[in-house]
């Protein structure tokens, strides 16, 4: 029995979803158990290209079963497109999809509410998806939340009752328009006789896995400092992003994680508000542009920046990285001089990442090294002695400053351009 936690390591979008499909076909079971569809991993494969957002990246291995584990909040509009999408182009999801009965639903108000609040917050916004996902935790820790366990009784038509007097209330007050109860209703049990039979229990199957040395591999939505606790705060996700979520959002017992993959991109990016300490503001630059992504679910370009190792290296501590996969190394050829961050200053003295807050994140200076660059085309390599020198001198700086090796290193997009150490 082995349990392997994929996990990113800066703000998201480092290439879980590529990581998550190439470990797969090792893997009995693959689940997500945290947070939402605001987090979209893109999977190239022999499939073809797929932008996902609830479904496990790793429900393209055939004989893997994927689970959405009650941690998740789901959209059910989306999941059920997502499924279509896989059915159709062949990877055949019925009898290997289950999702947890205990999961939460994203209604149609919390859409509303995420974007509502988001304008009333004017400059203080803090760049939501606008997905419903922060209104949808606030739900369900303050007792408010639908559960597709509800629609095995009547709990779902006295507890969206209730709801809708309470958040039209809201709505109006904002400047939005009431949800119809009958509207929402008929929509939502359409919405269930399509996703029930994806629907069951998921701790019987843990457990038996568990039991019976069933290899899993844990999805990690978002990225470590996008943390409710330990990220960025207030510019953070709704859910705890570390692999220890895995414990309340899927059952498994923290003692049974054997291996964290802390997956790093070569550079760093994010996507919304927040402190980026490395960020490059220089948009006309030729780096900027290097380095310039758009985000997967939310279609917007990603704010970019320079490796910052101060990130990389506590997100390891934090999480008990085993393993590094750093990814989209290519994207740095052609570049004569690669800056890293080492560490931080502020007032003139070293500070840690965890000795500020978010605000203070925003102040700190960057202490830089440089690094030669490399000008080959490394998307064919298969080996690492393949690379050239200078981008092996960058390989090794990382896993030295981490303390952590880097055993895989992505040189492209698909599942096969990927070395393994």
């Amino acid at each position: 029995m082995s349990v392997t936690a994929v996990i990113g390591s800066q703000w998201g979008d480092e290439g879980k979803g590529k990581v998550v499909d190439y470990l797969a076909e090792r893997a009995d079971f693959v689940a997500r158990f945290n947070g939402g569809n605001n987090a979209g991993h893109t999977v190239i494969n022999g499939f073809g290209t797929f932008k996902i957002h609830l479904v496990p990246s790793g429900i393209f291995a055939r004989n893997t079963t994927a689970l959405i584990g009650g941690g998740v909040v789901i959209d059910p509009a989306v999941l059920i497109e997502e499924i279509e999408l896989l059915n159709k182009a062949g990877v055949g999801v019925d009898g290997r999809l289950w999702v947890s009965p205990r999961s939460h639903l994203i209604m149609p108000y919390h859409k509303i509410l995420d974007g509502l609040y988001e304008e009333a917050k004017g400059a203080g916004a803090t760049g939501t998806t606008r997905r419903g996902i922060g209104p949808v935790f606030a739900d369900k820790v303050s007792y408010n939340g639908i559960r597709w366990t509800d629609f095995a009784s009547e709990a779902f038509e006295s507890r969206l009752q209730m709801q809708l007097v309470l958040k039209n209330k809201i709505i109006t007050a904002l400047g939005g328009e009431a949800l119809k109860y009958e509207d929402v209703r008929e929509t939502y049990r359409g919405f269930y006789a399509k996703l029930k039979p994806y629907t069951k229990e998921l701790f019987p199957l843990v457990q038996d896995g568990l039991k019976t040395n069933k290899h899993f591999l844990l999805e990690q939505a978002m990225g470590t400092f996008l943390d409710t606790d330990w990220g960025t705060y207030p510019f953070v996700t709704a859910s705890t992003t570390i692999p220890s979520a895995a414990s309340a959002g899927l059952g498994i017992p923290p003692r049974y994680i054997t291996d964290v993959v802390g997956v790093t991109k070569a550079y760093t990016t994010r996507v919304g508000a927040g402190p980026l300490p490395t960020e490059i503001h220089d948009v006309e630059s030729d780096v900027y542009k290097k380095f310039a992504e758009v985000a997967a679910t939310t279609g917007r370009t990603r704010r970019v920046g320079w490796l910052d190792l101060e990130i990389v290296r506590t997100a390891a501590q934090l999480s008990g990285v085993t393993e590094l996969c750093l990814t989209k190394l290519d994207v740095l050829s052609g570049l004569n001089e690669i800056q890293v961050c080492v560490g931080y200053k502020m007032n003139g003295n070293a500070v840690t990442y965890a000795d500020v807050d978010a605000y203070g994140l925003g102040e700190v200076e960057c202490v830089y090294q440089t690094f030669k660059g490399w000008s080959e085309d490394i998307s064919k390599a298969k080996s690492f002695d393949e690379l050239p020198v200078n981008a092996q001198t960058y390989v090794t700086m990382i896993e030295g400053a981490a303390g952590v090796p880097v055993k895989w290193i992505g040189v492209g997009p698909e599942r096969a351009a990927t070395i393994r150490r």
